[in-house]
C-alpha cells in the first residue's frame, strides 16, 4: 500500500488563547484529491499551516513523506517582485540569459538549466497566463492574476502534495475553470479547502472537519451531499422516535400517578370509617407515601432521560440541517421602478473608460446578477449605485432605502461588537429585537458580543447581512459584492435560503453560478456591458 505524503495522528490544534479548534484528528493524505470542508473558524487553515510547519499543533504527530507546495488564502505579496521572483527562479533565469548571450562564465554555463524557459512557459500556459514574462511585476497584475501566477509557481515546482486554501476566491469564471482543470489533471496528492461546489466535484473524497475530528466521505461533492441527505433523514427519524418515546413515557407516568391517586383515595376512605386499628392505618399510609415517592422519582428519571434523548436527537438534526433565516418584508410594490441608470459612464483618471452610455432600469422585486471577468467594472457599478462614488457622466436614481455589502463589509465598525453594530445601524431596535435578529443569523448569546475585527471573513459577511436584513424594516434594495467569497458551505446555504425569502430588489456581483441559481436570479447582466 502506498505511503501517504502526509499523516496526522491524534492531532489537536488550539488558538493562541487556548480555544480548542479540533482534537484527536487522524488523517492520511496520499495521491488523491481531498476536499476539506467545515464551518468558518473550525481550524481548516490552521490545519493546513500545521501541515506545512508554519504553526505547531498543540499535541499529536504530523509526518510528511514528500515535498509539499502550498497556496494559502492569507499571504503577503511583494508587488515589486517579478514573476520570476514568485517562481523562485530569478537568479537561475538571469544565468540562463547570460549563457545565451555568451556573457556567462564556464561555471555558470555548467549550472544552467537549459529546460528552464520551456518549463516556465508551460507552467504559465497551464493557468492561462501566457502573456506574463519573467520580468512582469506582480504589481502590474490583478489579484486574480496574481493567484494564477502563484498556482503556476506551484506547478512549476511539481511537489508531491498540493495544499490549496480557497484557490478560487477572487477569481472570475475563467480563473475558476482553470483551477478546476489543473486539479482534474493533477496526478499527485492534493488537499483543497474550498466552498466552490464545482471545484469540490473534482475531488476524489470529501473530509469534513469538526470540533471532534473528521468524517471522511469517499467520492466527490455530489456523493457527499447524497450521504448527508441520508444522515439528515436518519436524524429526523431519530427525533420523531425520541419524541414519541417521550410522549409515551409521560403518558405512562400520568397513568401511574392516577392509579396511585386512586389507591390513596381508597385509603383515606378506609381511615374515615374508623373500623381499622390506628396502628395498621398509619403503617398503610407510610407504605403508600413511600410508594408514591418511589414512583414519582422513577417516572421523573424516565422522563428526564427521554427528554435528554430528544434534545440530543434535535441537536444532531440541527447540525446536519441548514439553518433557517426568517426575514421581515421589505415592502417593495410589484412593478415599481426602484433603480434608473441613464447614459452612465465611468473612468478613473487617464485610464480607458470602464463603460460608457450604460442604461439600466430595475423594477421591484427584481433579482439581477452582474457577471463577467475581473476588472470590468462590476464592483464599481455597485459603488456608483450606492452613491459612494460619482460617475464621469450620466445619472443614478434610486427609489428606496438601499444597503451595500462590499467584499470588506465596510458598513461594520471593526472595533464594535456585532450587537453594537446592529444597534448603530438599526437605532430603533430594542435589545430583544437585536438579539433575536442576530440569533437568526447564528450569532447567539456571547457570540453577538465579539468584535467585528475578530471575525473571520465568512463571519463578517454573515454579520453584515444580519445587520441589514435582520432589521424590522430591511432595505428595499440590497447590493451584494461577491458575498460567498469567505463563507463556509453551511453559511452559503443558510444565506441563500434567507435571500430567497427577501422580497426586495437584489443586485449581486458573483462568480459563483450555483449561488446565483440558489438565490433565484431572474436576469443576468454580463460585463463589459452593452447598451441597455
Amino acid at each position: 500500500m502506498p505511503v501517504p505524503f502526509a499523516t496526522l495522528s491524534a492531532v489537536t490544534c488550539q488558538t493562541p488563547d487556548g480555544q480548542t479548534l479540533f482534537e484527536n484528528l487522524d488523517l492520511g493524505i496520499g495521491a488523491e484529491r481531498t476536499g476539506l470542508i467545515g464551518p468558518n473558524g473550525i481550524g481548516k487553515t490552521s490545519l493546513l499551516r500545521a501541515l506545512i510547519g508554519e504553526t505547531l499543533s498543540s499535541s499529536g504527530a504530523i509526518t510528511v513523506n514528500g515535498s509539499i507546495g502550498y497556496l494559502l488564502q492569507q499571504r503577503t505579496v511583494d508587488l515589486h517582485q517579478t514573476v520570476a521572483d514568485a517562481f523562485g527562479i530569478a537568479d537561475s533565469f538571469a544565468r540562463l540569459v547570460r549563457a545565451l548571450s555568451g556573457e556567462a562564465s564556464a561555471d555558470e554555463v555548467a549550472a544552467v538549466d537549459w529546460a528552464l524557459e520551456s518549463r516556465f512557459e508551460e507552467a504559465l500556459a497551464s493557468v492561462g497566463m501566457d502573456s506574463a514574462t519573467p520580468d512582469t511585476r506582480l504589481g502590474e497584475l490583478s489579484g486574480g492574476q496574481r493567484t494564477r501566477i502563484a498556482l503556476a509557481a506551484l506547478l512549476f515546482k511539481a511537489p508531491d502534495l498540493l495544499i490549496l486554501d480557497e484557490p478560487t476566491n477572487d477569481l472570475d469564471a475563467d480563473g475558476r475553470k482553470i483551477v478546476a482543470e489543473v486539479l482534474s489533471n493533477w496526478t499527485g496528492g492534493a488537499l483543497v479547502v474550498s466552498h466552490d461546489r464545482e471545484l469540490l466535484r473534482r475531488m476524489d473524497r470529501i473530509v469534513e472537519l469538526s470540533s471532534v475530528g473528521v468524517r471522511i466521505y469517499g467520492g466527490n461533492w455530489d456523493h457527499y451531499q447524497e450521504r448527508k441527505a441520508i444522515e439528515q433523514a436518519a436524524a429526523a427519524a431519530d427525533v420523531d422516535h425520541a419524541a414519541k418515546h417521550l410522549r409515551e413515557t409521560r403518558k405512562q407516568a400520568q397513568q401511574i400517578k392516577e392509579r396511585q391517586a386512586r389507591r390513596e383515595s381508597r385509603g383515606r376512605a378506609m381511615r374515615a370509617k374508623g373500623d381499622m386499628p390506628k396502628l395498621l392505618l398509619n403503617a398503610m399510609r407510610q407504605r403508600a407515601e413511600a410508594t408514591t415517592g418511589r414512583l414519582n422519582q422513577g417516572t421523573a428519571g424516565k422522563i428526564a432521560e427521554a427528554s435528554t434523548d430528544v434534545q440530543a436527537a434535535e441537536t444532531r438534526l440541527e447540525r446536519l440541517s441548514a439553518p433557517k433565516i426568517v426575514l421581515a418584508s421589505a415592502n417593495v410594490p410589484n412593478g415599481k421602478t426602484m433603480l434608473e441608470l441613464s447614459d452612465l459612464s465611468m473612468r478613473f483618471g487617464d485610464q480607458p473608460p470602464l463603460f460608457t452610455g450604460l442604461n439600466l432600469h430595475i423594477t421591484g422585486p427584481e433579482r439581477v446578477a452582474i457577471t463577467g471577468a475581473n476588472g470590468t467594472g462590476k464592483s464599481t457599478l455597485l459603488h456608483l449605485i450606492s452613491g459612494d462614488i460619482k460617475p464621469e457622466s450620466g445619472s443614478v436614481r434610486v427609489h428606496g432605502p438601499l444597503a451595500l455589502l462590499d467584499q470588506k463589509v465596510s458598513l461594520l465598525d471593526p472595533e464594535d461588537t456585532i450587537r453594537d453594530n446592529f444597534k448603530r445601524l438599526n437605532p430603533e431596535s430594542t435589545e430583544t429585537d437585536c438579539r433575536a435578529a442576530l440569533a437568526r443569523f447564528l450569532f447567539r448569546a456571547d457570540f453577538a458580543l465579539r468584535k467585528a475585527v475578530d471575525l473571520s471573513g465568512g463571519e463578517k459577511m454573515r454579520a453584515g447581512l444580519a445587520c441589514t436584513l435582520g432589521a424590522a424594516e430591511p432595505p428595499q434594495i440590497l447590493l451584494l459584492d461577491e458575498p460567498t467569497n469567505h463563507l463556509d458551505l453551511g453559511s452559503i446555504e443558510a444565506i441563500a435560503a434567507g435571500l430567497r425569502a427577501y422580497d426586495g430588489v437584489l443586485i449581486a456581483v458573483s462568480h459563483d453560478p450555483e449561488f446565483l441559481k440558489d438565490i433565484e436570479i431572474q436576469r443576468e447582466i454580463s460585463f463589459p456591458p452593452e447598451q441597455m
